[in-house]
């Protein structure tokens, strides 16, 4: 855990788990492990739910995708999820980041997977379509809560452009064959030369997750899952919610582990390939079990 903590302050990084408060950061940490954070620390967005603290960003830094790059490295990751705050302040969302993070990865740890767990990009479609160029091998997006909970949860979104994201990520992935495009020019405009990494044989997973407790119904989350299946989503996690603070929304309810075995047997039935329901799931959290095969 040391390691890791050492490792992150010395490149000047950020990691969703500890600027978010996961509760499985340390065991992360001590697994040599991290899932992270790009475009700084501050986010544009002020979800209920959420613990990164909600105020001016700072500007993106070219340099901070060849840093992430040299941290899987050093870290002999084999799966990495990269992550990033809202950036309502910026064109493209800051989907440039995420595209030229994935190839400086596919440059110096050709073996090692990557899951971009992307925010909504304010719904265009031509910054979704940088990090899809990139070609990681999961591309996730969290609906977080349940239709009829968005305005409470997460006010400065939308629940059908959340779908909208999804539904092209699993539509692009099912076009996707033949070898990686360039990435476009957005990208290469904020990044140097990436190379032209081969990629990966297999079409990007569509994945998102949810968090529960928040004052959701059981009709409401099977709803939800209908929804996701519909676009095409493939991996589903399902996790407690936690208050980060008082300044956060409250926890109404603590989930049984016999509701979330549930409500795991009811998205399996309902044909998601992987799937992770327990109280201390994340998005992040052993990530790599459902591209293995492992989850359910």
């Amino acid at each position: 855990m040391r390691e890791v903590e050492a490792l992150v302050r010395e490149l000047g990084l950020n990691t969703v788990c500890r600027e978010a408060s996961c509760p499985n950061y340390s065991e992360c940490f001590g697994r040599g492990i991290a899932t992270f954070m790009i475009l700084g620390a501050n986010c544009t967005r002020s979800c209920g739910f959420c613990g990164v603290r909600h105020t001016a960003p700072e500007p993106p830094d070219p340099e901070e995708p060849a840093r992430v790059a040299e941290a899987v490295s050093r870290l002999k990751l084999d799966y990495v999820v990269i992550t990033s705050v809202t950036r309502d302040d910026l064109p493209d969302g800051g989907a440039w980041a995420f595209a030229a993070t994935v190839m400086e990865i596919r440059k110096r740890s050709s073996g090692t997977k990557v899951e971009t767990l992307i925010p909504d990009f304010g719904g265009s479609e031509e910054a979704l379509g940088l990090v899809i160029e990139a070609s990681p091998d999961v591309i996730s997006h969290n609906m977080e809560t349940v239709r009829e909970l968005y305005a409470k949860v997460r006010p400065q979104a939308d629940y059908e452009r959340s779908l909208a994201v999804l539904r092209r990520i699993a539509a692009a992935a099912a076009a996707t064959s033949g070898d990686r495009a360039e990435l476009p020019a957005l990208v290469s405009q904020h990044s140097c030369d990436h190379g032209g990494a081969a990629r990966p044989a297999a079409a990007p997973l569509c994945k998102s997750g949810i968090m529960v407790g928040v004052g959701e119904t059981d009709a409401q989350v099977l709803a939800l899952m209908d929804d996701l299946r519909a676009v095409g989503c493939a991996i589903l996690t399902i996790g407690q919610y936690l208050r980060p603070s008082e300044a956060n929304i409250p926890v109404e309810e603590y989930i049984r582990p016999e509701v979330f075995d549930h409500w795991a047997e009811a998205a399996v039935a309902k044909g998601f390939k992987a799937v992770a329901s327990a109280p201390f799931v994340r998005s992040s959290y052993h990530a790599e079990e459902a591209v293995s095969g492992g989850g359910s």
